[in-house]
């Protein structure tokens, strides 16, 4: 079992850098058993999860070390303080520069863990965007997720008519092929520290 990549610790929060395909959390079965809080928890004698992200989308993630300071970020995220920006590829020319995808969420039961746009029963969704650089075909974008619904940014972006470069679950033959892996990051998270209330921001560029 690896280490995990930690970014910033201290007695209240474990930072991490999370690979891409490895869980955040451990599923049901003996196979999905390794994850991020999995490895945590073997080298840190107290370990809460806060969020999760996607088993294929890499970056920044935050546990707690204690109850207090679990609860006071469960606090955070349920009030949608903290600020994420994800960098993406998305397959074709996006045009504009920036712009927003408002498209209500639920989930697609009968294909879980599928999700998709429902306009009579789904969740409000909200994904803000703003273009880095077109090329080959392609659009490095930031996203950022004014709420966190399950896939939220890769329904989207396939909403949108481009998918992201990877995404095994929306995509066209085009956007699947063009990477061997799903060009997702959490590259940015600004957030209160629990013990000390102090503005934490944390970056961590795109590997790919």
């Amino acid at each position: 079992m690896n280490s995990i990549p930690v970014l910033f610790i201290d007695d209240d929060i474990i930072v991490i850098d999370k690979p891409a395909e490895l869980l955040s959390v451990p599923g049901r079965g003996p196979d999905k058993q390794d994850s991020a809080a999995t490895r945590l928890m073997a080298e840190y004698s107290e370990v809460h999860i806060v969020h999760r992200l996607d088993m294929s989308t890499s970056g920044l993630m935050i546990f707690a070390r204690n109850k207090t300071a679990l609860k006071h970020l469960h606090k955070q995220f349920q009030n949608r303080i903290p600020k994420k920006v994800y960098e993406a590829v998305l397959h074709g020319e996006l045009q504009p520069g920036q712009g927003a995808i408002n498209l209500p969420m639920r989930c697609d039961w009968p294909n879980r863990p599928r999700q998709m746009v429902c306009y009579e029963h789904g969740k409000k969704s909200l994904t803000r965007w703003q273009v880095i650089e077109r090329e080959n075909d392609s659009t490095r974008v930031l996203l950022f997720p004014v709420t966190g619904r399950s896939h939220q940014l890769r329904v989207h972006c396939f909403a949108l008519g481009h998918p992201i470069l990877g995404d095994n679950l929306y995509h066209t033959p085009e956007s699947l092929s063009a990477s061997d892996r799903l060009l997702l990051h959490a590259k940015e998270l600004s957030l209160y520290h629990p013990s000390s209330s102090e503005l934490l921001n944390f970056s961590c560029p795109a590997p790919f």
